[in-house]
């Protein structure tokens, strides 16, 4: 039996409203302690990406790290609408330097 992994994105309500339109499932949270009892659940029950906006991620401090050596669920920064902070690209170079052993992105 082959199990199909599911998407989701999380963090306030106005940030992710749209992804439901392409399929992902939202979740929407605005407390810290919320946002990472629902990424512990999310991690088990076979999501394979989380799309968690710059602005909850700051407020989770090192709850994050716990999946950064995870292979699934992914945890994917993305800007909200209250803007870019720029996290999420410095998440993915550091991802990234970490795979191949150099910033390859500057």
């Amino acid at each position: 039996m082959r199990y199909m992994y599911k998407i989701a994105a999380m963090g306030d309500k106005d940030s992710i409203y749209g992804f439901a339109s392409i399929g992902l499932e939202i979740f929407p949270a605005d407390e810290p302690r919320e946002a990472a009892r629902l990424l512990r659940r999310l991690s088990e029950e076979k999501y394979a990406a989380v799309f968690l906006t710059e602005a909850l991620a700051a407020q989770m401090g090192t709850e994050l790290d716990r999946y950064r050596e995870k292979a699934v669920p992914a945890v994917i920064l993305i800007p909200g609408v209250s803007g870019n902070t720029g996290e999420g690209l410095r998440s993915i170079s550091r991802s990234v330097e970490q795979a191949v052993g150099s910033d390859i992105l500057k």
